[in-house]
């Protein structure tokens, strides 16, 4: 199971999820599916996006848990 920490790295950034969406060219509905972990996937050119506003690595946004939630 893949867990999507944006909103953490969000809150850490003092950023909200609008700005993100206007710095990185994303509707916010778009980034609110990723947000919630309901995407089915992401293109590489978003999480690369996405990993150059924050300052962050894709690791810090995407963590890999083997139990169920």
């Amino acid at each position: 199971m893949i867990i999507v920490n944006l909103d953490i790295v969000l809150a850490k950034r003092k950023m909200s999820l609008t700005e993100l969406s206007q710095k990185v060219g994303i509707t916010m509905a778009n980034l609110s599916i990723l947000k919630k972990g309901k995407a089915k996937a992401i293109r590489f050119t978003t999480l690369e996006s996405i990993c150059k506003v924050l300052e962050c690595q894709p690791g810090d946004i995407l963590e890999f848990s083997s139990e169920d939630k």
